[in-house]
């Protein structure tokens, strides 16, 4: 690897270190299905979005659920001594991409197959606390 791809490596690493995500792989569940409860709760303080996810009737919304959690302490683990509630948490971004997808063959009239792809996808979760998205945006 050379000295500049390297350095930028570094710095990605660093950078990456001062963040706080969660992330969930190979969910099965179809990324079309999940990018819609993430829509719901892109950009909401943590508490509300954890009860949007709560009383969504989706099943998807569970497994979001279960993620924004696994952020949430991530956040406290590298927090120590800072509380919650003096620093308002947001979910800042949430990403939804693409898992592998099993192809199947399901009989069809005539001695034909067609083809089912069972989708999956891979959730990435962003918290950070609220003053700190604004002046990020700005």
């Amino acid at each position: 690897m050379g000295a500049r791809k390297r350095e930028s490596a570094e710095k990605r690493k660093e950078a990456k270190k001062q963040q706080y995500f969660a992330v969930l792989r190979n969910c099965p569940t179809s990324p079309r299905k999940m990018r819609l409860v993430a829509d719901m709760i892109r950009g909401m303080e943590v508490n509300k979005a954890l009860d949007v996810l709560k009383f969504s009737s989706k099943e998807a919304s569970q497994r979001v659920e279960k993620l924004l959690m696994s952020a949430i302490a991530n956040w406290q683990a590298k927090n120590e001594g800072v509380r919650i509630e003096e620093n308002p948490l947001v979910v800042s971004r949430i990403m939804v991409d693409s898992g592998r997808i099993l192809k199947r063959l399901r009989p069809a009239p005539q001695g034909r197959a067609h083809r089912i792809r069972k989708r999956s996808n891979h959730v990435t979760i962003f918290v950070d606390r609220k003053n700190q998205v604004v002046e990020n945006l700005n």
